[in-house]
């Protein structure tokens, strides 16, 4: 049996009914894929017939291990972050697959498909346009952890968090995909709360296109404005907002991290509608959006950091507005101070020097 035999709905987000009589499959798994390569059997009937849960897993840890490898290789850690907008939905993507291979109700599994290529598409844009940037944690700044710890504990860190835990919580995202397949044996077709949780998560999405648009267009304005010290034609930026060196409007005037909300809350989302369509307040499949938001707190801390250290009126606009909850008032951020050194002067000094 790929899937537990559940009496009730409860049933579905139960661990050890769901989750636990399945383990046994993750040991053999690797050599039965080894035997059917061998043997010349079908794949196929190996991945329809091994729990969708235990395969995703399985292969969370493969790419651990490439992951490793190619960063060791190449002495560049950013591997998992080229994948982030990627393998979550590659896993939801993974549990619609299967099943409809094995001819279950997969309508809620396809809702969920939807919004999560939404997500994907939107994320892998907004990566390849700002240049390798994800929403994970950037290269630069496991250079700067590179550079205060000794190569040996660096390289643990690697094998431990970067490459394998990392890869690890990428599955457990989606995790919750799971028990919203096992609830569907129970209460088949498309709910009203459904199409509800589905509005919610592609909103949710929208408005992390909004608020990285919105970082895009300033940080565009604010290169040119570096280049020639002169506010770009037709910038909705004036200079006193340039030379701040950080955007203080649109969504940003809610909250200094308007992007990093919108992505904690999708997932903390998927959690909750596997809770509702398992009829149970909280299970197993919650650690994934958990450990994520514990990620992001480190994340962020060393983000703000590194930008308060580069801009002084950072930190009057940390004192004035929520990292990560939005307030109700937007920030109206002062008029630059003649003790912040402006872009526009160190431009002008810049060709000055040319001359």
């Amino acid at each position: 049996m790929a899937l537990p035999s559940l009496q009730s709905l409860e049933d579905c987000a139960e661990y050890s009914k769901a989750v636990e009589s399945f383990l046994p499959q993750l040991y053999e798994l690797p050599w039965k894929v080894v035997d059917a390569v061998s043997n010349r059997d079908s794949l196929l009937d190996l991945y329809a017939s091994t729990n969708p849960l235990i395969s995703g897993f399985a292969f969370s840890l493969f790419l651990g291990a490439i992951f490793l490898a190619v960063s060791e290789f190449n002495r560049n850690y950013s591997q998992v972050d080229r994948m982030w907008s990627l393998l979550p939905t590659i896993y939801n993507a993974h549990f619609a697959a299967w099943s409809h291979l094995n001819n279950l109700s997969s309508q809620r599994l396809d809702l969920v498909l939807l919004w999560s290529l939404a997500w994907s598409a939107r994320l892998t844009f907004n990566y390849w346009r700002k240049g390798g940037y994800s929403v994970g944690s950037e290269d630069y700044r496991w250079e700067i952890i590179r550079g205060r710890v000794h190569p040996a504990l660096f390289f643990v860190f690697n094998v431990t968090f970067i490459s394998f835990i990392q890869s690890i919580l990428l599955f457990l995202l989606a995790a919750p995909t799971y028990v919203i397949l096992l609830a569907s044996e129970f209460e088949q077709g498309i709910t009203t709360a459904d199409l509800a949780f589905t509005a919610i998560q592609l909103g949710l999405v929208l408005s992390e296109w909004f608020s990285d648009q919105q970082q895009w267009e300033y940080q565009t304005a604010k290169k040119e404005y570096q280049k020639t010290a002169q506010v770009p034609r037709g910038s909705k930026f004036s200079q006193a907002d340039l030379d701040r060196g950080f955007i203080t409007s649109g969504l940003w005037a809610y909250c200094r991290h308007p992007n990093f909300t919108a992505e904690q809350t999708i997932w903390l989302v998927l959690y909750q509608w596997s809770c509702y369509a398992s009829k149970t307040l909280y299970s197993w499949a919650g650690f994934g959006s958990l450990f994520l938001v514990m990620l992001f707190q480190g994340s962020t801390w060393l983000t703000e950091l590194i930008t308060a250290g580069k801009y002084p009126a950072y930190k009057v606009y940390q004192k004035h507005t929520n990292s990560l909850i939005p307030s109700f008032t937007a920030y109206k951020a002062p008029a630059v101070t003649p003790k912040i050194i402006r872009t526009s002067d160190l431009a002008k000094k810049q060709k000055t020097k040319q001359k």
